[in-house]
């Protein structure tokens, strides 16, 4: 039998829940397609993205699908720490533009990227800056603005990916909860006793149903299952949804769960407003439902530890530049990658920051500023072999390379988003030029 990946399973519930629905306005006079439309939160966020974004993709949309530590319900015995809004799980859904395919892509939560200048809560800009990249959540959501934190996700995905996002999907934690709640609970079978005191998780080894605090919990604890890291714990969340869409799937005709199920789900929304309606909501579940189980596809973008450039970090990962370039370009040109197309491309590391040579030229007519850059790119691994003025003042930063080294040039720019290596036959031999203009943006 062909197993049924876990966004069909989970679009085929939620487009049967929503079909019932609006096929049940007829008799309710639409109270209930009213009031749970109305559950959806709407944030306008284009306002806030700038212009320096990425063309549209060639056919085809692109959703950003944010899972949020949100604690907001769920009482103060869970996440009474957290200050800011979180962001716990990142996936960017591509849905073909021939409707007949789909490709999800996790974005780990400890993928190290640069986070572009973004609105706080308190008005004020952040500064650009180099960091893990579920913190652009929060630096936007300092002030509990779900529209300020997507915003920031949103700036920090395209400038790292290049792909555009056309639309985004906020659910937090009350919804997750709410909907295996209404479902009874669900069903998980650890092999062994699972103990996470960061989770708040105390489980006994065996097959057991898990609900409220210790089904958030299962899909959150990380440090005591499996290898304690973020890729682990992105399998194990496919997993839950895989049981939690089976139990949709047996429950949802009867009315009680029906609601509660869609009760939750629209309550724990908050999308840009094109999608902020039921019907568009539907539409977009009943087109995944309807896709061949073979044509919808789970990626993660492919990354490696981020301690082989920078031995002292253990606990983040670096994308892979060649591979990640292949998958966010086939997303950008609407073509599909399959998986083994691209482990292929990622099991061809780049080579290491200590093994590329790179002079860094002054352009911006600010003195120190090639020295202060040079350091930067040494504190991250890099073999900086000459610091030295430019021939003349640039109007934008520029990364040149000589014949042979594409792939050294391509690892500088993996830590200079936006930037873009040029072939150059006047490029000095063996070495990668990185010539400074005002647009720099800082190393990270």
């Amino acid at each position: 039998m062909r197993a049924v990946h876990p966004l069909r399973r989970i679009g085929r519930c939620i487009a049967l829940a929503a079909a019932l629905l609006v096929l049940g306005t007829a008799t309710t006079g639409g109270w209930l397609y009213t009031r749970l439309s109305g559950n959806i939160h709407g944030a306008a966020v284009d306002g806030a993205l700038g212009d320096n974004r990425p063309g549209a993709t060639r056919g085809g949309r692109n959703i950003l699908i944010i899972g949020s530590d949100s604690r907001t319900g769920l009482g103060d015995d869970y996440g009474a720490e957290l200050t800011s809004m979180q962001s716990d799980t990142l996936m960017l859904l591509h849905v073909g533009g021939s409707g007949k395919w789909a490709t999800v892509v996790s974005l780990p939560r400890d993928s190290w990227v640069h986070i572009p200048a973004c609105r706080q809560g308190d008005g004020t800009l952040s500064a650009p800056h180099s960091f893990k990249i579920n913190e652009a959540f929060a630096i936007g959501g300092s002030g509990g603005d779900a529209a300020r934190a997507a915003a920031c996700a949103i700036k920090t995905v395209e400038q790292n990916t290049r792909v555009r996002v056309d639309h985004f999907m906020i659910a937090d934690f009350r919804g997750f909860t709410g909907m295996v709640n209404a479902l009874g609970g669900v069903e998980i079978c650890p092999e062994r006793p699972i103990h996470d005191a960061k989770a708040r998780l105390d489980l006994g080894a065996g097959c057991q149903t898990v609900r409220d605090a210790q089904a958030l919990g299962y899909v959150r604890a990380r440090y005591s299952l499996g290898d304690g890291t973020d890729l682990g714990r992105i399998g194990r969340q496919q997993e839950f949804l895989r049981a939690l869409a089976a139990k949709a799937r047996d429950r949802l005709h009867h009315p009680r769960a029906l609601y509660g199920f869609l009760d939750s789900a629209t309550a724990s929304l908050t999308t840009d407003p094109a999608l902020a309606d039921l019907r568009r909501l539907y539409d977009l579940a009943a087109g995944i439902r309807g896709m061949d189980a073979d044509r919808i596809t789970f990626l993660t973008v492919p990354n490696y530890p981020r301690r082989r450039d920078v031995p002292g970090d253990t606990a983040n990962v670096v994308w892979n530049p060649p591979a990640a370039e292949r998958l966010f370009t086939a997303l950008t040109l609407d073509r599909e990658i399959t998986a083994d197309r691209l482990r292929e491309a990622a099991g061809r590391l780049p080579p290491a920051p200590d093994t590329v040579r790179v002079a860094v030229l002054n352009g911006t007519g600010v003195a120190g500023r090639a020295r202060e850059i040079a350091d930067r790119l040494r504190a991250l691994g890099f073999s900086v072999t000459a610091v030295a003025n430019a021939p003349a003042p640039v109007a934008a930063t520029t990364l040149t390379h000589p014949e042979g080294l594409a792939a050294q040039a391509r690892t500088l720019a993996a830590r200079l988003p936006g930037l873009t290596p040029e072939l150059s036959a006047a490029a000095a031999p063996d070495t990668v030029t990185l010539t400074i203009g005002p647009d720099l943006p800082t190393p990270g």
